[in-house]
Parts: C-alpha cells; sequence; structure tokens
C-alpha cells in the first residue's frame, strides 16, 4: 500500500509540510506534560481514522513509558479509570476540538472552563495548538491515504 501523493516530493506542499511540522517543535518545551500531549494526539487521530497517525503517538508515547493500559483506553477514557481529572479534561477538550463540526456552538464554556481548571494559560495556548496540529496531520494523512503500521518511534526525529 502507498499513499496517494508524496508530499514531501511537490516543492509547495514539501515546505507547507515543512511549516507544519516545524509549528509543533515549541510543544516539547511547553509545560504541558509529554503524556497529556501523546493522548490528546492517540485521542484526535482515533477520532479522525488516521491510522499513520494513530500508530506513531501510540508507540511514541509506549516508547516514552506509556502503558499499554492506558493506551489502549484512550477510545474509551470516560469510562477508565487511569486518567487524572487534568487529563480526562484535556481528552474532552480533544473531543469537542476534534468534532468542532458536528457541534452547534463548538467548544462548550464548561469543557473549557473545566480544563482552565487543571491548566495554565500556557498550558491551554499549548493544548489548544496541540490539538489544532494533530487535527491538520490527521487531514492531510486521511487524504493521501497515508499507510499505517511500519513507524519506529523517533524516526521523524
Amino acid at each position: 500500500m502507498e499513499a496517494r501523493l508524496n508530499l514531501f516530493a511537490d516543492p509547495v506542499s514539501a515546505k507547507v509540510m515543512k511549516h507544519i511540522v516545524a509549528a509543533g517543535r515549541p510543544l516539547a518545551e511547553s509545560t504541558l506534560p509529554p503524556a497529556t500531549q501523546e493522548l490528546v494526539k492517540l485521542r484526535a487521530s482515533q477520532i479522525n481514522g488516521c491510522g499513520f497517525c494513530t500508530d506513531m503517538h501510540s508507540k511514541d508515547a509506549e516508547a516514552a513509558g506509556e502503558t499499554s493500559v492506558r493506551l489502549n483506553l484512550v477510545a474509551a477514557w470516560r469510562e477508565a479509570t487511569v486518567f487524572t481529572d487534568a487529563e480526562r479534561a484535556a481528552l474532552e477538550l480533544t473531543e469537542q476540538a476534534t468534532r468542532i463540526a458536528d457541534a452547534a456552538g463548538g467548544v462548550t464554556d464548561e469543557c473549557w472552563a473545566n480544563a482552565a481548571k487543571h491548566y495554565d494559560e500556557a498550558q491551554l495556548a499549548a493544548l489548544v495548538s496541540c490539538v489544532a496540529l494533530i487535527n491538520a496531520f490527521n487531514r492531510v494523512n486521511v487524504m493521501i491515504q497515508q499507510p499505517a503500521g511500519d513507524y519506529r518511534p523517533g524516526q521523524f526525529a
């Protein structure tokens, strides 16, 4: 199986992808916990049906020490007891932001207020950025049908 398009072969799309990748680099320097970032990326990728990003972020999270129990329960986080209240707030914000077209008002005030109880302004900015970027990556990969399963942790580092 091959992707429909090699985004790095075309000069225009290669530049765009380079900028999207670069836009995510400041997240590593943020105070938003890395585990939360990976959970958010994984959940958005599951919702969007992006096999490549689901593969990538589950493997990156596992390589960073995340447990298989937590990774396996991300899709059912509401019923799972293995996530902190802060992580649950981040996952709820991720779901509402990822499904923004399905929600009449987008992210609800209640959801935002809950996230704001657990994260300071800088962390909220990082969380919003993380959700926005993973959704961009998901959409690109789903459009071009980027194959999943062969990702190796740190492959793009």
